[in-house]
């Protein structure tokens, strides 16, 4: 303990010792400081005297790593000039006049603080927050909607739709569409799969960005381009000489047409789950193997195709439901041949409206819900009993060089492309170009017309763009203050609640659009309490209905970096004192800022050519991209409709060029098109 004699000195920078005298013993001069030290105690109270006082600069830092002397208070100047202390022994600590100092927040009881996950404390209305959010958002409307069929079913008069020959008729109409998309998906993403993660071909960046463009592009504009590209009056076909001769059937205008461009479009939803379970592979199993003198191919087989196979069950299951509730495909080649899905039903329906309309279309979609189900259950049986643990070292690239055969690899793949994805996008260009679906392309009727009527003169596409743009920003925008709140709970909590958030969050994704569509119109058709006022038939509800239906894909990015992220940088904030806001702002948003900005681009890339949710939900002045789209080849209007649909791919395009811009300053598994 310090004696007097450094408390007196060391303002001067004399040297000290202990003090002898007479009166050392009855520390009688002790009462000779209690005016400085009083002066002291006051003048310390103060920040900018404490900055003084402790010998700090102004932002607290010390300059060159030493203590810079300060200047003493004018009046504990003062007080002290002339002033010799006494000599004493010492000064202990309880001979000292004692502060009275109080500890922030001692004393005091934070009821909405605590203890989170290693990441410290946060405030418990942000569970709440998140809670009542996703539950407003998914639990909601689900519940409303199977309050609504399991009402219909009691009551009779809903219940008779479901014993109708044209709802067994849809019925089987989906499930056989469903089945075939789901086969062509399986060759289509497993080939791809198995040739980028497994082999040593060039270019696999260029080949999985081409390959992921048909889910990314809507399936109506999928639908379109397909239907020019084949069919008599093929404006490209016309042009090159191979258009069938007039009177032949349009192909497509079948089931075998809506499942293969089923199987086109949720081919790279196969890609994805095959590839991430080929990038757990076992390296050393595979080099063993061919150690020991097995062939390519009995590796492949015995090593490879069991590895895969949750993939390809998982990829399997994923296609079949996405196909159960698809819209567009079927919509552009069922109608105008008399054949309806499930989802085609459900719009006629509504079209239609009736007194017992929202009781049928909740039976159908609870008919729909429920096949879709099926289908996930029997992915759950095809693995149940399965053990696919790893051991080893996993990531394996390039497994299988194929030496000569890589040029022929090679040129099969980019073949494929230039079928599924280059021929109809071309074929939907040379549609735009010419003034009516059925003439040939070339200089002389070749014209821009199409483009200046849909961005100048056409009210309608014009209406439809402000909206899709619209919805899109602010369902891209405004779930993050719902997906960054909730990736950082699931990430710091563990417990029943928190699963209980990822199932509810995960739900609206996996159901189709158009039951979403349906529960929404179901929830909101009556007046708000509150308002006094119905959401239906406002752009209003299908933002929300947005905002259920994305909510996943916007999650997915933002909890990539939670997850990447250290806990210490956080808990080292909260021990320097800082909130909960304050960390967030200072600490997390800026860490996770890229990973926020990959996931507004990717719904925006979503939501702005979404058809199957805004099917249901649009009204007059309330149109989107993909309804007009939609309307425009319903009416006939297919040189508009294929304007119309370039400028939407010519979106997608560069939207996904941004993305993989930026790439690099994004988490792992964010862009879906990376190896």
């Amino acid at each position: 303990m310090p004696n007097t004699d450094e408390i007196a000195h060391s303002r001067h920078g004399e040297p000290h010792a202990p003090a002898e005298g007479p009166d050392a013993d009855g520390r009688s001069g002790f009462k000779m400081l209690a005016r400085p030290l009083r002066v002291l105690s006051k003048a310390r109270r103060f920040k900018w005297l404490r900055l003084l006082l402790a010998g700090e600069t102004a932002d607290g830092a010390e300059r060159d790593g030493e203590a810079v002397p300060a200047k003493l208070p004018k009046a504990l100047t003062r007080t002290l000039r002339g002033f010799e202390p006494p000599a004493m022994p010492y000064a202990t600590a309880g001979d000292l006049p004692k502060r009275k100092t109080r500890r922030r927040g001692a004393g005091r009881r934070f009821p909405f603080c605590l203890r989170g996950g290693p990441g410290g404390a946060e405030p418990a209305w942000l569970m709440l927050f998140v809670f009542c959010a996703v539950f407003l958002l998914s639990a909601l409307p689900l519940i409303r909607l199977g309050w609504a069929g399991f009402g219909g079913l009691v009551e009779g008069e809903a219940a008779r739709v479901l014993f109708e020959a044209a709802t067994f008729a849809a019925l089987r109409n989906t499930l056989v569409t469903a089945a075939g998309g789901m086969l062509i998906s399986l060759m289509l993403g497993a080939f791809f799969a198995f040739a980028m993660a497994l082999t040593d071909i060039r270019g696999k960046l260029a080949l999985s960005f081409a390959f992921m463009l048909p889910m990314l592009i809507p399936p109506q504009v999928t639908a379109l381009a397909w239907v020019e590209m084949s069919g008599p009056s093929s404006p490209l076909l016309k042009t090159l000489g191979l258009a069938p001769p007039l009177g032949s059937p349009q192909p497509l205008y079948s089931l075998s047409g809506i499942a293969l461009l089923l199987g086109v479009q949720h081919a790279p939803l196969v890609f994805l789950a095959v590839k991430a379970g080929l990038a757990g592979a076992p390296r050393d199993g595979v080099e063993a193997a061919r150690l020991s003198g097995a062939s390519p191919w009995r590796v492949f087989r015995d090593i490879v195709m069991p590895l895969s196979f949750p993939g390809l069950i998982a990829g399997a299951a994923i296609a079949f439901v996405s196909g159960i509730g698809n819209f567009g495909i079927p919509a552009i080649l069922g109608i105008p041949a008399s054949i309806e899905t499930l989802p085609t039903l459900i719009f006629s329906r509504l079209a239609s409206f009736g007194a017992s309309t929202f009781g049928e279309i909740a039976a159908l979609s609870s008919l729909i819900a429920v096949v879709s189900a099926g289908g996930l259950l029997l992915q759950s049986q095809a693995l149940a009993g399965r053990d696919y643990r790893l051991i080893g070292l996993s990531g394996a690239n390039a497994a299988f060089a194929l030496g000569r055969l890589r040029f022929a690899a090679e040129a099969l793949l980019w073949a494929v492309l230039a079928v599924v994805l280059v021929a109809p996008l071309l074929a939907l260009v040379a549609s735009s170009l010419v003034p009516a679906y059925g003439v040939p392309l070339n200089f002389k009727t070749m014209s821009l017309h199409a483009y200046g009527e849909i961005l100048f003169r056409q009210s309608v596409t014009l209406t439809a763009l402000r909206n899709s743009l619209f919805l899109a920003s602010a369902a891209a925008v405004g779930l993050l203050l719902v997906t960054v709140p909730a990736g950082y709970l699931l990430v710091r909590r563990r417990g029943a609640l928190a699963n209980l958030l990822a199932i509810l969050i995960e739900i609206p994704y996996a159901l189709p659009g158009i039951v979403l569509a349906v529960a929404f119109i179901l929830t909101f058709a009556a007046p708000l309490p509150v308002i006094g006022r119905s959401l239906y038939g406002t752009i209003w509800i299908i933002l929300f209905a947005y905002f259920s239906s994305f909510l996943a894909v916007s999650l997915k990015p933002v909890m990539s970096a939670f997850l990447q992220m250290d806990p210490s940088l956080e808990e080292a904030a909260r021990l320097a004192g800082a909130g909960f806001l304050r960390r967030m702002r200072d600490v997390l948003l800026p860490l996770i800022a890229p990973a926020a900005g990959a996931s507004v681009i990717l719904v925006f890339l979503i939501a702005a050519n979404e058809l199957t949710v805004s099917a249901l939900l649009w009204s007059a002045g309330t149109q989107t991209l993909g309804v007009a789209i939609f309307n425009l080849d319903d009416s006939g209007s297919s040189d508009l409709a294929s304007a119309l649909s370039v400028l939407v791919v010519l979106m997608v395009i560069a939207l996904m060029a941004a993305l993989e811009f930026i790439a690099k300053y994004l988490p792992g598994g964010v862009l879906p098109w990376r190896n």
